[in-house]
């Protein structure tokens, strides 16, 4: 245990520049995590030219590396708290690296998804592990504090610079360097972790639940699944019991967390109204942010004719918005309030959204910039505010918890915008479009396509992405409401 004169050491010590090394360390991973989540976006009309994958294939492309972060968030983290967080990180980069290499050499769109998988299984160890080694660096709270919010503005800017860089890259090579890039950070962060990074372990921490490990994991899997199948295929009697599977799974998930000594997901947090709204606040904000991002980056490409380049400087103002408010955030909850501020979040976001609405074949490209510049702001509030606002929510005890459920729904919800908004798009598409391939890529790649079938495809595209795009900025005008009405005035500051 530690005596008030140890814990008055902590508070006053201050970081020597090994743990500042230490932290540009482990924001090297964070950037190449969160860019992972965009890149592929504006990369997608050149793969599906590549490699012909469907229209279900492309999107488990997108988002099966999100579900397997997601999926697997807590439980690397008990993971890391048995056997020590460096060692975990190591070997997360190690197997991100791995399936980079992967990728990057696929040849068809099964060894693409396999080896996007082998990405997730690396980067769900990477985040938490991170935070936790931050926090072993520094010991004074304020520069805790200072590192924690350098952390989250890294993760927010990679989000929204991957797709520049992505699509600077593109515009210059094959498809393949958007995942050749991770590798030499890879492998400087292998060099450089043991000289600045210290073991964190936490030897009394409880057993992992493999059941519970199974149908979370089943669960989404299988649910995704079903969505992604009924979107590109119609309904089906396989797709509905594999649905069914996985919507079973996620009950008996959630019914065995209440009965076990240390379960994966503590869902008596969620009795809080402000953790709830928080946790749906990340969740939901990155449901728009990547569906907009998916959609948009084939709208300006496959639609409005522009180069890969073109489109990727569409998201500039975007990004510099998104990192200017990650910063200037805790200051602007400081003076508004918190509650003002997540409310603020959904309204943005679904004012930015709803931008998207107005465009259309022949003209859009001010309304995406105008949308990314508008939703940018209430993108940023969310990556500020989400984690603290669970973590200030719930007892002491369990912030550790509340943190995870944090990054978690931040992951799910980057997954589940392309499977749930993506598959709404692609079933409009499908059946409104001239029915010649699942996808808009596929059809425009159709040898001697006649104009009036091109405008057909476009504009099928286009109403599908309004109608997704609808459903989305319907949603967090909802949560808003919702905000107004739940959280308590005691969140005001």
């Amino acid at each position: 245990m530690i005596d008030r004169n140890e814990a008055c050491s902590f508070v006053n010590t201050k970081a020597d520049n090994k743990a500042w090394f230490g932290l540009m360390t482990i924001l090297a991973l964070v950037l190449l995590v969160s860019m992972d989540g965009s890149i592929l976006y504006l990369a997608m009309p050149k793969i599906t030219s590549s490699i012909l994958p469907t229209a279900d294939q492309s999107l488990w492309i997108l988002d099966i590396y999100g579900l397997i972060v997601g999926s697997l968030l807590v439980t690397f983290g008990n993971i890391g708290d048995h056997y020590g967080r460096l060692k975990l990180i190591i070997f997360g980069s190690i197997t991100f690296g791995i399936g980079s290499l992967c990728a990057a050499f696929s040849s068809n769109p099964g060894m693409l998804i396999i080896s996007r998988a082998i990405m997730g299984l690396g980067g769900a160890t990477l985040l938490p592990s991170g935070l936790a080694i931050l926090s072993n660096l520094f010991l004074n709270p304020k520069q805790l504090a200072q590192a924690i919010g350098i952390f989250a503005a890294t993760f927010a800017a990679g989000f929204a610079i991957g797709p520049i860089i992505g699509g600077f890259l593109l515009s210059k090579f094959d498809w393949g360097v958007v995942f050749f890039i991770n590798l030499p950070i890879i492998i400087l962060f292998l060099i450089f972790s043991p000289i600045y990074l210290k073991e964190v372990k936490q030897l009394n921490y409880g057993k992992i639940d493999i059941l519970s490990l199974v149908l979370s994991f089943v669960g989404i899997l299988f649910f995704t699944y079903s969505i992604k199948s009924a979107a590109a295929y119609g309904i089906s009697t396989l797709q509905i019991t594999i649905g069914l599977i996985g919507i079973i799974s996620l009950i008996w998930f959630i019914t065995r967390q209440h009965h076990i000594k240390y379960p994966l997901l503590n869902i008596s947090l969620f009795k809080d109204r402000v953790f709830s709204i928080a946790i749906v606040t990340g969740l939901l904000s990155l449901v728009v942010w990547s569906a907009s991002g998916y959609l948009t980056g084939i709208y300006l490409q496959s639609v409005l004719g522009f180069d890969v380049f073109t489109a990727a400087l569409f998201a500039l103002p975007a990004a510099l918005v998104l990192i200017i408010t990650c910063i200037v955030t805790n200051k602007v909850a400081d003076r508004i309030g918190k509650k003002t501020s997540l409310i603020m979040t959904h309204l943005l976001i679904s004012l930015g959204a709803a931008t998207l609405l107005f465009t259309n074949t022949a003209h859009g490209a001010i309304a995406v910039i105008v949308s990314s510049i508008i939703a940018g702001v209430g993108y940023g509030l969310s990556f500020s505010l989400v984690a603290e606002i669970a973590v200030s929510a719930v007892p002491s005890k369990n912030a550790g918890a509340a943190a995870s459920l944090a990054e978690t729904s931040n992951e799910i919800g980057n997954a589940l915008g392309i499977t749930i908004l993506g598959s709404l798009a692609a079933f409009f598409f499908r059946i409104s479009g001239p029915q010649i391939a699942g996808t808009l890529n596929e059809t425009l790649d159709y040898p001697n396509l006649a104009i009036a079938l091109i405008n057909q495809a476009k504009e099928a595209f286009v109403e599908g992405m309004h109608i997704a795009i609808g459903v989305a900025s319907t949603l967090t005008f909802i949560v808003a409401i919702l905000a107004i009405c739940w959280i308590p005035k005691s969140v005001a500051k």
